[in-house]
């Protein structure tokens, strides 16, 4: 069974960091496209950030481009995402979301739609006061 679970959300002020971490289980990352997503309270989920496999190619959302950055860890099979310059404009809830590829071609797309992932973590929450 194939599991993400989100830790390392809270509550910080504008302009800090924070790191979000999502790790798996019965998934080997380092053959899934992993990406995050948020969703803000009465919006749509939102694309954040996009890791592909192989080659390793990321991609993000234009409010986080230059802010966040989406990297792995192999070994601890877990996803992070850092959090820079957090705006009150951030808070949401975070999630991790999976793609395993079915062909390399598959491995290289960039996808920002949710609808194309198919395993997702519970979230955790992040919220930037001002």
């Amino acid at each position: 069974q194939v599991q993400l679970v989100e830790s390392g959300g809270g509550l910080v002020q504008a302009g800090d960091s924070l790191r979000v971490s999502c790790t798996a289980s019965g998934l080997t990352i380092s053959t899934a496209i992993m990406a995050w997503f948020r969703q803000a309270q009465g919006k749509e989920r939102e694309f954040v950030a996009v890791l592909t496999p192989n080659p390793v190619a990321t991609h993000y959302g234009d409010s986080v481009q230059g802010r966040f950055t989406i990297s792995r860890d192999s070994a601890e099979n877990t996803v992070y995402l850092q959090m820079n310059s957090l705006k009150p404009e951030d808070t949401a809830v975070y999630y991790c979301a999976a793609r395993v590829p079915r062909s390399v071609m598959e491995a290289l797309v960039i996808d920002t739609d949710p609808g194309r992932y198919d395993t997702w973590g519970q979230g955790t929450q992040v919220t930037v006061s001002s």
